[in-house]
């Protein structure tokens, strides 16, 4: 029998989207300049997920590499190519056996994927969204599930990040006007439900 703290939380799912080395780690030219400095709250975040056995859905890209040896000498190799270092997550974070890891090709986690109708059949009718970046992944994934009647969706404030605060600060505003929760990690932290 479910406690009254699993019941709770019950129909809530954590996405982590994008927490990958190609787009956090500093140096990639394809990292966001805030990704690095959200780290250790996306990994609390996880952390109370899973401490609320909240389902946590890694949103990750890995493209296919296509490219041949002579095209790869003229272009430089996209990120997050499939098999490649730049596609594993960030030091700190860990898919685990009860996770779910989604592959995605566009910014919205939704867009040409299985993402709805999985949160459907299990039930998650809210959402509680991590990662980077806030004008592209993020939003996007934010509006999808708004219009497809997510009965809350939550942008965990500094859990997620964009290349600067300016353009971050902007994209929660936005979304915080058409409805989306907008706390910070410590306020979702105490959050009863």
């Amino acid at each position: 029998m479910a406690s009254s703290d699993e019941l709770k939380w019950k129909s809530t799912a954590l996405l982590v989207i994008d927490m990958q080395k190609d787009f956090i780690v500093s140096g990639s030219p394809t990292a966001v300049k805030g990704g690095e400095a959200i780290v250790p709250n996306v990994i609390k975040a996880v952390h109370i997920a899973r401490s609320r056995r909240i389902p946590v859905i890694w949103v990750v890209r890995e493209r296919r590499h296509w490219y041949s040896a002579t095209a790869a000498a003229d272009k430089p190799k996209p990120p997050a190519c499939k098999g490649s270092v730049g596609t594993e997550l960030v030091d700190g974070l860990v898919i685990k056996d009860d996770d779910y890891k989604l592959v995605k090709t566009r910014f919205s986690a939704f867009l040409n994927t299985h993402l709805h109708s999985y949160l459907q059949g299990t039930g998650i009718h809210n959402l509680v969204i991590t990662g980077v970046q806030t004008p592209n992944c993020i939003r996007q994934t934010v509006f999808d599930a708004i219009s497809m009647d997510y009965r809350t969706v939550t942008v965990i404030v500094d859990a997620t990040a964009a290349a600067t605060p300016d353009i971050h600060l902007a994209n929660i505003i936005d979304m915080k006007n058409v409805g989306v929760e907008t706390p910070t990690l410590e306020d979702w932290s105490k959050a009863d439900s």
